[in-house]
């Protein structure tokens, strides 16, 4: 026996030595670049791809089957003179045995210059679709008897592949400077990765790869760069489907056309899963951060071979949104403050699809303001937008566009002369020429809205505020609900109370012809006047209680186009006024004391005048406003008046008439006591001026003041003939005398 065993292990001796001699004499007698025809034509029958050797092969055959490619590429059988991929060099060795087990052993598996061009043309095909596959023949005929399939080949030795994978082992992976280019002829897009060095641990199933890679990313449209570090660890599972990146973590900065100049520094990290069994993908532990945002969450998807949709959270820290903004290239229009954006934070839970994102269950803090509620885009290629949110309060005022130096110039031109003539007033009350007419424009000629922005806009809002601060008025648990389709903007509902009254209002403002087009509709109910008419001193010339309902139509795209259109109608009613800073009784002393031929010997007793209730009607056309119907209650007094407020320089002309009583103190002015003879006329008023000076723009009309005279002479003979004819002559010859004295 111990002969035999010592022949069997000589024989066993030998044929190894002649597999070396013969692995020795193939890899240095047969030289694979004799045959790169043969291997194309392989390339050809088996994998159905172009390939070009442009350089030498190199290869060693036991115990490792080594290969070299130099200045190789490969095309579609399609196209086969556009390669879609080429390199420099490739380097790879396989063990011999292992094959044999359906089992893949490798040593370091190079890559250097890899070019990998991928294209999709105007009907939406890409290159990479005929990657092996084989040009189009005719199906061969059908022949009885014709041999079967051979062994491997048929359907049960496919499945048999799939059910028993090739099984990998690869004790590393370097790619460098490696490409790879992506366009689209549909949209000119290109996307490009350059100088990518990929490098790996030893590449085993079911066990942590690590891997680095860093690269270069381009966009074309609109033009971007970045540079991106990738790292982290590698788990797969072909038989589960399952994929795993663990500690990811992937920075980088960009820089390019949306950034304006600007460079932006990212990064993001977390646990990355892929189970294709399930269907599910996570990314768990998401951390991300772009210049000074910061942010964290978790994303999930599901269904992924159906309709994938996406849930998770968001969580963003609190940030200066004003300087972040900045800092990526945004531009914001100038605001009203400076100072708004300065602080934002976010929390939110995530619920999306391919074609929409919604945050649900959202809260968000803007400043001075906290809001909760939801925010969607239902549908991403529409933008429809969907906005439900409740505030406790939001001073709409701050975010409103600042004003241009020329409507600062106008302005304050204004001011100086409203000023000036409210001076002019208060200096001579009642004795002072009357004001002029104001001339100077009161409105902007900025651009007012965003039209093109407006047009495309798909919009469904509902907002609920606890105090929405709008023109400087708090509006209390302000309403707002607002559709936008198609061009039409549509205010559904906006109301809520102003200091113990209440206001509503509804209208539309459609976008779609050249010139925007407004119609509103307002009413309210006993809010105190003085806070919308504040003069440039902030003084009112008004006070009171405003119930009001109008009607207005308005065109344009700035505040002088929109009150230079004004058209509709209008009612109101003031209750519990005060006109400020006009005694109406003082001007109606000053000429009594005209028709006395006197002069007032006391000082005016005060300032104001009140009033019970002062009404009208309105009928705007083109920024001028008639009432015809001016009616007033006043103790003491009846006034009545008609006459135009001009809204394009906020300038009023009235003829107000005045029936009063005179002076009724216990010691009257002498000056401004009414005999008889004035009792029941009516005492003539021009009040004309800008409308912030209200009734300090009054005067007495002297002419009118004159007729009244003869009127008044009318009245004292009448009165005398009456005394004196008593019942000696017939009623109808009475009549005819005194009309004889009437005016």
């Amino acid at each position: 026996m111990k002969a035999f065993g010592k022949i069997l292990g000589l024989v066993v001796l030998g044929l190894l030595l002649i597999i070396v001699a013969l692995g020795f004499a193939l890899t240095h007698l047969f030289d694979p670049n004799d045959y790169k025809d043969e291997i194309r034509q392989l390339a050809r029958d088996k994998a159905h791809v172009e390939l070009t050797l442009n350089g030498d092969i190199g290869w060693s055959l036991f115990p490792w089957l080594g290969l070299e490619l130099h200045e190789a590429s490969i095309a579609t059988l399609n196209n086969p003179n556009v390669p879609f991929a080429d390199l420099q060099m490739l380097g790879l060795s396989v063990r011999v045995l292992p094959l044999l087990r359906r089992e893949v052993q490798m040593s370091d598996v190079r890559v250097e210059g890899l070019n990998l061009t991928l294209a999709r043309d105007e009907n939406g095909h890409g290159n990479w679709e005929d990657i092996g596959k084989p040009l189009p023949a005719a199906a061969p005929p059908t022949v009885e008897g014709a041999a079967a399939p051979a062994p491997g080949e048929g359907p049960a030795a496919q499945a048999a592949a799939v059910e028993h994978p090739v099984k990998l082992d690869i004790d590393s992976l370097t790619v460098n400077n490696a490409r790879v280019t992506y366009t689209d002829a549909r949209n000119g897009q290109t996307l490009t990765a350059e100088s990518i060095q990929l490098s790996t641990g030893a590449v085993h199933e079911g066990l942590n790869i690590p891997l680095k890679m860093t690269a270069f990313l381009g966009v074309g449209i609109p033009l971007i760069k970045a540079r991106t570090e990738l790292a982290g660890e590698l788990r797969f599972d072909r038989a589960l489907k399952r994929y795993q990146f663990e500690d990811m973590k992937l920075s980088g900065e960009a820089s390019g056309e949306p950034l304006q100049g600007k460079h932006m520094t990212f990064a993001a990290q977390g646990q990355l899963l892929v189970d294709l069994a399930a269907n599910v993908a996570e990314w768990n532990g998401l951390k991300i951060s772009a210049n000074q945002l910061r942010a964290i969450g978790e994303l999930n998807l599901r269904d992924l071979d159906k309709a994938p949709k996406l849930t998770g959270g968001l969580s963003i820290a609190q940030l200066d949104l004003r300087k972040f903004l900045d800092s990526v290239g945004v531009v914001l229009p100038p605001m009203a403050d400076a100072a708004t954006l300065g602080t934002f934070e976010l929390v939110s839970r995530l619920d999306g699809s391919a074609s929409s994102l919604a945050l649900e269950d959202l809260a968000i803090k803007l400043d001075d303001s906290t809001f909760t509620g939801r925010l969607a885009v239902e549908d991403f290629a529409k933008q429809a937008l969907r906005v439900q949110l409740k505030g406790n309060s939001f001073d709409a005022d701050r975010y409103l566009p600042a004003k241009s130096e020329e409507t600062k110039g106008a302005s304050a031109a204004r001011q100086a002369d409203v000023q000036s003539k409210e001076a002019g007033a208060l200096a001579g009350p009642g004795t002072s020429p009357l004001p002029d007419a104001p001339t100077q424009a009161a409105w902007s000629n900025d651009k007012l809205l965003p039209v093109d922005r407006l047009r495309s806009l798909d919009l469904h809002a509902e907002l609920n505020i606890g105090v929405l601060t709008l023109e400087k008025l708090p509006i209390q648990d302000a309403v707002l609900k607002a559709t936008a389709k198609d061009g039409l903007v549509t205010l559904h509902e906006l109301r809520g109370g102003l200091y113990n009254g209440e206001f509503a209002s509804h209208g539309s403002l459609d976008v779609r012809p050249a010139v925007p087009q407004i119609g509103l509709s307002t009413q309210v109910a006993r809010v105190p006047l003085e806070h919308f008419i504040k003069s440039q001193t902030d003084t009112p010339p008004v006070k009171g209680l405003l119930t009001l309902d109008s009607a207005i139509t308005a065109s344009g795209n700035s505040q002088k186009a929109l009150v230079d259109t004004l058209n509709g109608n209008a009612s109101f009613v003031i209750n519990n006024g005060v006109l400020v800073n006009a005694n109406l009784e003082q001007q109606l002393c000053q000429g009594i004391a005209l028709l006395n031929r006197k002069s007032l010997s006391g000082e005016p007793r005060g300032k104001d005048t009140p009033f019970q209730e002062l009404k009208g009607s309105l009928v705007l056309r083109n920024g001028v406003a008639s009432n015809p119907d001016l009616r007033a209650r006043i103790p003491g007094l009846t006034l009545k008046g008609n006459g135009d407020i001009d809204l394009r320089v906020l300038g009023m002309d009235y003829r107000v008439g005045v029936i009063i009583e005179g002076d009724k103190r216990e010691m009257p002015d002498p000056a401004c006591q009414v005999n008889e003879r004035y009792a029941g006329l009516e005492w003539p008023l021009r009040c004309r001026g800008p409308l912030e000076m209200g009734a300090k723009a009054c005067r007495v009309d002297k002419d009118g003041v004159g007729n009244l005279a003869g009127q008044a002479l009318g009245n004292r003979i009448n009165q005398k003939l009456e005394e004196k004819l008593g019942d000696k002559v017939s009623p109808e010859l009475k009549d005819a005398l005194k009309g004889l004295f009437k005016r």
